[in-house]
């Protein structure tokens, strides 16, 4: 799925009104099947940018365009057609602690059910065997009838990834799926969301603070500070000079935002798609 911005501007979705924008003037192209990650120091406005990609936030000024339509600009059952073509996972995952896992996976299909199957699914999960292979990706397919609140902080975010693998969604918006995982894992996480979209030709759009990690194994590199673009490059082509002006302290700031360490960037992993000029909606 296409994503565009066109000069949005936007607040944090739990910002308290009249709050300043935590998106500013942000213009951004994503083609369909590409996969870019999105770094920046805390506050840049990375989880502002997948919540209005995900309609779950209107932008206050500019426009958002999905696959040419403007969610906004359409009616309220064309926006909740598109959002069964999304998937959204947050840094911490919704799930229900007295759930079972193999329930909390399949939530990830509910946008294309029905009210009557959903419900069923609710006491007799149907197809296990989905929740199974995508538990599997993430070496957690021996907790499929286990209980949520019986599962360790890594285990619950990976749970949350698997729900992606079995929805229907062609956008993947991933919110810093790392922050609770150890080195292999993280690894193992990101390469099965990338190496799956790939085959699937899904779009994925990742945030992630572990710059390492993001130079690895995403082709493109989109950078945010204080709400705007900073920087929009191939992988490659990011350097510790660019890290360096991203993550730098400001000027009289009381909070210290240091860099992380970061060596000189691999090569990228997968040629950069062309990024065609795609028209805004209308």
């Amino acid at each position: 799925m296409q994503l565009s911005f066109d000069a949005v501007d936007a607040r944090h979705p739990a910002a308290r009104a009249g709050a300043a924008a935590a998106l500013r003037a942000l213009s951004l192209e994503v083609a369909a099947g590409e996969q870019v990650a999105v770094i920046g120091p805390s506050g840049a406005g990375k989880t502002t940018l997948l919540h209005v990609a995900a309609v779950a936030l209107p932008p206050q000024r500019g426009h958002v365009c999905l696959a040419g339509v403007d969610p906004w600009a359409a009616g309220a059952r064309e926006r909740r057609r598109m959002r069964t073509r999304l998937f959204l996972a947050p840094q911490v995952p919704p799930l229900p602690p007295r759930q079972r896992v193999v329930t909390s996976v399949l939530a990830g299909r509910l946008p294309a059910m029905s009210l009557a199957a959903s419900l069923r699914s609710l006491f007799y999960p149907m197809h296990i065997d989905l929740a199974h292979e995508a538990l599997a990706r993430f070496d957690l397919s021996e907790k499929l009838f286990e209980r949520v609140d019986r599962l360790s902080g890594g285990e619950r975010q990976r749970v949350g990834l698997a729900r992606a693998l079995v929805s229907p969604a062609s956008l993947w918006l991933i919110d810093e799926p790392l922050s609770a995982l150890d080195p292999t894992r993280a690894q193992q996480a990101i390469a099965t969301l990338t190496q799956l979209a790939r085959e699937r030709g899904h779009t994925l759009v990742a945030t992630l603070h572990d710059v390492p990690m993001a130079l690895a194994n995403f082709a493109r590199i989109v950078a945010l500070r204080d709400g705007a673009l900073a920087f929009d490059l191939p992988a490659a082509q990011v350097t510790p000079a660019h890290l360096q002006q991203l993550y730098a302290q400001e000027s009289g700031a009381a909070a210290s935002r240091a860099a992380p360490p970061v060596a000189a960037p691999p090569e990228a992993p997968v040629a950069e798609p062309a990024r065609p000029v795609l028209p805004y909606c209308r």
